[in-house]
């Protein structure tokens, strides 16, 4: 396997980040200190606040789909029996669900409701994929395709959101960026020309679908879309990074994959691909995601604890060993966080549930009561990462 190939495995995520857990335990760590006797009490969080959502413990799987429910509405019901066109905008809104800002929220025409943050990206989605903002065929609005996506204008996605300057959302260009590379990606054979063509690629060999094979075609075909490329050689690695204390086979030291939106992505298409009819297995080779609801979580429950509290007072970049690290202490103690959830409900579950119940709402709560809904620590994203 190539060094590329190495590193786009939900295996190397998990063996990468177990590093960084393990050396930071030993208190060899410039950045964090890890506090296991708070786990518990953190488990305990993640379970309450799961209940409260899921009464029934009937939890689906942490997705876009559970966005485009936002304020109990079903908006998707019209794509029902067309995988194809659930793919495509899976794909988009996953693409352009990155952190939006504190300022940013859009108002829905049809119900009169405001939304934010990942809610809101979905809603909006949503909603400029059923107004054909995506495809080049007026006729045929709900789909995606790459004609579409090239013709697509920062001036019109503005438009799409509601960006003015009272309105503005973060990384704008970078999404648009992101999604004009998704067109080229999508205009090879393995797509025909639409996202949706993921269906017919990963249906042809079986009649079932296994996790990690979504995410290994997502990371093989849509690698050199990335606006953080992190080339290695001629390959693009995308969510991946480096970290001086990761040790590795040959040319993948000192990198440390994550490939949070391929993750999250991959997460979004169970559904249209069960929903059709088509099993998905090997759900828990996926790992946790490493974004800041997540990561909040940790540090707001004390799990994590910064070893200077003024490194929360200044703003980081993506690159920096100090998030790099943060993101990877994340997914090693979800993997340890979720039997304890497990547990306290009295049910098993896979991590997707656990995330859904779960990890990244209690993270979201746990940022309002404190700081208003913003996240521990500060990091300038493209729009792509985080």
């Amino acid at each position: 396997m190539s060094v590329a190939g190495t590193l786009r495995t939900t295996g190397a995520v998990r063996e990468r980040s177990g590093q960084l857990l393990r050396r930071a335990r030993a208190d060899d760590s410039a950045w964090f200190t890890v506090h296991d006797d708070a786990l518990e009490p953190a488990a305990g969080v993640v379970a309450e606040v799961t209940r409260s959502r899921y009464p029934d413990l009937r939890i689906p799987f942490h997705s876009r789909w559970r966005h485009f429910e936002a304020g109990g509405m079903t908006r998707t019901s019209r794509l029902e029996g067309d995988p194809r066109a659930m793919i495509d905008l899976a794909v988009v809104s996953v693409l352009l669900d990155a952190g939006a800002g504190a300022d940013w929220t859009f108002a829905e025409t049809a119900t009169g409701r405001r939304f934010s943050r990942s809610e809101g990206l979905a809603v909006a989605s949503w909603q400029a994929f059923a107004d054909g903002v995506f495809s080049s065929d007026s006729v045929v609005p709900l789909r995606v395709d790459a004609a579409g996506l090239r013709a697509l204008s920062v001036d019109r996605l503005a438009a799409a959101f509601q960006v003015s300057d009272r309105n503005p959302l973060v990384g704008l260009d970078g999404r648009v960026q992101l999604l004009h590379r998704l067109a080229d990606a999508v205009s090879t054979e393995v797509f025909g020309g639409r996202p949706g063509g993921l269906f017919d690629a990963l249906t042809a060999s079986g009649p079932a679908v296994h996790a990690h094979d979504i995410l290994r075609l997502l990371l093989e075909t849509l690698s050199p879309i990335w606006l953080s490329a992190n080339p290695l050689g001629d390959e693009p690695l995308g969510d991946c990074w480096r970290h001086a204390a990761v040790g590795g086979e040959g040319g993948t030291a000192g990198w440390v994959p994550f490939h949070k939106l391929s993750q999250w992505l991959t997460y979004s298409l169970l559904e249209p691909f069960e929903w059709a009819g088509v099993p998905v297995v090997g759900v828990d080779a996926l790992t946790g995601l490493p974004e800041y609801r997540n990561g909040g979580l940790f540090l707001d429950t004390g799990v994590l604890r910064l070893r200077d509290d003024q490194f929360a007072s200044r703003a980081w970049q993506v690159g920096d060993e100090l998030v790099v690290e943060w993101r990877a202490l994340t997914v090693a103690l979800l993997d340890e966080l979720a039997p304890l959830v497990c547990a306290r409900l009295g049910t098993d579950m896979p991590l997707a549930c656990v995330l859904e119940g779960g990890t990244w709402a209690a993270g979201r709560l746990l940022a309002q009561q404190r700081r208003g809904g913003l996240p521990p620590l500060t990091v300038d994203s493209d729009g792509t990462v985080f």
